[in-house]
């Protein structure tokens, strides 16, 4: 039986050094390339199919610096022919992270801190075209689903990090291209669904329930 093979994609070299000796270490599962953001991602997939030496699984980061990103490599990924599975694992845990990558069809979602065994049986569920979540990944997935009229929305989760940062309405409105008067509206559903009265309470029960990014959090 071959190995399962994995392209590592992460920013960080000793990030990727952990993982490859991690990873080397279990029976059946080889790296075969590495990469520090996306382009360079998909630029490995590209040399390793033309060489007819594809890898089973990418095991992708979220935040890689000023590189591509993992939510916007793993769509790129999904478009190529005979596509790999992507694994996400990375320690951003909240829900507008982990709805984008599902959103931008990751295989599955496992965070950095999960035991090595974790990881393994993550890697083999992905290469064999089973969905991979951790445990509490899936708990927040199956309540988003329970909670469907609580839970915030993509664009509510990404206008409430930029909210976080104090940029004010019309910033917000001209950074991701939308009306004041929209982004205004945005914040009347937003404040319904966390049943708070203004942005600042906002930002915290959003922060406080993992809605969105933890400012300062990395990897």
């Amino acid at each position: 039986m071959n190995d399962i093979r994995i392209l590592l994609v992460d920013d960080h070299p000793v990030v990727r050094a952990g993982l490859r000796a991690m990873l080397t270490g279990f029976e059946g599962i080889a790296v075969a390339a590495e990469a520090a953001d996306g382009d360079a991602a998909l630029r490995e997939l590209h040399r390793l199919q033309t060489l007819d030496d594809p890898v089973d699984v990418v095991l992708m980061d979220l935040q890689m610096g000023a590189g591509m990103d993992g939510v916007t490599a793993t769509s790129r990924i999904r478009l190529l022919e005979a596509a790999p599975p992507v694994l996400i694992l990375t320690t951003y845990d909240s829900d507008a992270d982990i709805l984008a990558a599902v959103e931008a069809g990751a295989s599955g979602y496992m965070l950095k801190d999960a035991a090595p065994e974790e990881i393994r049986q993550a890697v083999l569920a992905a290469a064999a075209g089973q969905t991979a979540l951790a445990p509490k990944i899936a708990a927040l997935l199956m309540n988003r689903i329970s909670n469907p009229a609580t839970a915030l929305t993509p664009r509510e989760a990404q206008l409430l990090e930029l909210l976080a940062t104090g940029l004010s309405n019309r910033a917000i409105a001209k950074q991701i291209f939308i009306s004041e008067a929209t982004v205004k509206t945005h914040l009347v559903h937003i404040y319904g669904k966390l049943g708070v009265e203004n942005r600042t309470a906002a930002i915290a029960a959003a922060t406080r329930r993992r809605l969105i990014r933890i400012p300062g959090q990395q990897g």
